[in-house]
């Protein structure tokens, strides 16, 4: 029988993260919803609507990561029968286009999920850059 708990499901999101740096966003279409709403806020500042345009601007930014590796940090998550989260920061060295060595990246991540046909599916990622004054604080 297969663990469906939130805590094998954030193992699951683990790899997903790794396989992202490394230019591969299938595991992260499998675990994103297909059913509206979904949004995506990115390091950028941007914001994205709507499955269809989350996993396409997913699907493009996995393609400009050329090998890395990545932890996630979780300060506290949960979950109870229909919706669970976590926040904390995910930590990366990646190999970016255009640039020649690694690029270290420390994003602040706030992540939601819902469950959709039995499966934990992701419907909302915050993620932003963590400045020097915010790591002081």
């Amino acid at each position: 029988m297969a663990d469906n708990s939130f805590e094998s499901f954030m193992q699951q999101r683990r790899r997903v993260a790794a396989a992202f740096v490394n230019g591969d966003p299938a595991p992260l279409r499998d675990i994103s919803t297909v059913h509206d709403p979904a949004t995506i806020f990115g390091p950028g500042g941007g914001i994205e609507e709507g499955a269809r345009q989350v996993l396409e601007v997913n699907e493009a930014a996995s393609h400009q990561f050329h090998g890395g590796t990545t932890d996630l940090v979780i300060l506290h998550s949960g979950a109870d029968g229909r919706f669970g989260y976590w926040t904390g920061w995910q930590s990366a060295s990646v190999r970016v286009e255009g640039r020649a060595e690694p690029v270290p990246m420390k994003l602040r991540v706030t992540e939601i999920f819902r469950r959709d046909g039995g499966e934990w599916k992701l419907i909302h990622r915050h993620a932003d850059m963590q400045s020097e004054a915010q790591a002081k604080h």
